[in-house]
Parts: structure tokens; sequence; C-alpha cells
């Protein structure tokens, strides 16, 4: 899909010497990656203490049928 944007051209400067990419479309699609990875591991990290633990579940009993 083609987009135009105005984009600070700071910032891209700073994407392209960051990233290495050669391109500004590569840097632009880089940094999207990277900023939906980082919030989806947020969403993760923000569960840590809110989930039930099952103290009778055997993580080594399920390794081992695997065999």
């Amino acid at each position: 899909m083609a987009t135009n944007l105005a984009l600070d051209p700071d910032l891209l400067e700073k994407a392209f010497q960051l990233s290495g990419e050669p391109t500004k479309k590569a840097a632009v699609t880089r940094a999207l990656q990277e900023f939906i990875a980082r919030r989806e591991q947020k969403r993760v990290a923000d569960l840590f203490g809110k989930l039930d633990w099952d103290t009778s579940y055997d993580y080594k009993s399920e390794r081992a049928r695997r065999r």
C-alpha cells in the first residue's frame, strides 16, 4: 500500500544509522516491526502475577511423555 508520510528527517537519519537498513521503506518497516514486538512483549509482561498457577502441574512428566 502506497502511503505518503511527512517524517522527521532527524529521526529517519537516526533510524538509518541504528538499523543499518538501506532504504526509507526498510527502515520504517523495521521500526514498525520492532514497535509491534515491544508492545506485544509488554502485554505479556503485564500478565506476570495475574495468572493463577496450577501447583499440581508436572512439566517434567509432560516432557518425558514425548520420548
